[in-house]
């Protein structure tokens, strides 16, 4: 495997995937030892005529022998095309690069709801640039995908929760992303798409969990009360995970309250309706 040398790539350090997978570049052999560096601490002395702002959007690639600069997509293909040549054709395959940059771009610019940043961070001069449309696809994503995995649990349930109909649950998940905005909205709606990003991270990283069980109970018979009592631990794993991100964002317990409150009233009034 051939190594790209005489590069640095500067990646977020807020960013628990760019560590993780610029780390293996460097290890697996694929950068130089020290082919790697934060952002926050390198970006001015890396390269002088860097885009600092587009290098905290997309992560940046800078050759050091002669200062030219890659973003995003297409630093990864030059590390990735460098060591695998067999991919060379592929990251040359237009409609495939253009795919791959949405995909990028789709991740990059919702990482940090995906994973917040500490509030170390918040005063550093350059923060990933926010961008609506990225950020409502990201709303929209995890919306089916989590009403698509709760459709599929509800069947496990059957004999505890009612059944209900086919989009009950994508319903359900896309109510609370609007309740949950007209409340925020009311104090706080400067944080309005940072927090619903949180919140709908939470609600896809809890559907996720869901997933085991699901694929087991094709292997598995499990007693009956195994699905509801794991699927109030993934609850439980939520609530605490929301309480954890609300006091990152600063927005206290208003919206966890609401968030409780709208999830208990609806599970009371399935239960009423159903008998």
């Amino acid at each position: 495997m051939k190594t790209l040398k005489n590069h640095l790539i500067l990646f977020d350090a807020e960013c628990p995937m760019c560590k993780a997978y610029t780390k293996v570049f460097v290890t697996s052999g694929m950068m130089d030892a020290g082919g790697r560096a934060d952002y926050q601490s390198r970006m001015g002395a890396a390269c002088p005529v860097i885009d600092k702002q587009r290098a905290a959007n997309e992560i940046a690639l800078v050759n050091l022998e002669n200062g030219e600069v890659t973003y995003g997509i297409e630093s990864l293909f030059k590390v990735i095309g460098n060591s695998f040549p067999v991919f060379g054709p592929l990251f040359a395959f237009n409609p495939f690069v253009w795919f791959m940059s949405k995909v990028y771009a789709f991740i990059a610019y919702n990482r940090r709801v995906i994973v917040p940043a500490g509030k170390d961070d918040e005063a550093h001069i350059y923060q990933p640039t926010f961008k609506l449309h990225y950020r409502i696809a990201y709303l929209l994503f995890t919306w089916f995908c989590t009403g698509y995995v709760l459709t599929a649990y509800n069947h496990l349930l059957a004999g505890v929760i009612p059944a209900g109909g086919a989009f009950r649950e994508y319903f359900i998940c896309g109510g609370q992303v609007f309740f949950q905005g007209i409340i925020i909205c009311t104090f706080a709606k400067d944080k309005l798409w940072t927090y619903l990003g949180n919140m709908m991270t939470i609600s896809f990283a809890g559907s996720l969990l869901l997933v085991v069980p699901i694929i087991l109970s094709h292997f598995i018979k499990f007693p009956i009360i195994f699905y509801p009592e794991y699927f109030m631990a993934v609850a439980g794993l939520m609530l605490l995970e929301h309480i954890r991100r609300s006091k990152l964002l600063g927005l206290g317990w208003v919206l966890t309250i609401t968030w409780v409150l709208y999830r208990v009233f609806l599970l009371g009034l399935i239960l009423l309706v159903g008998h």
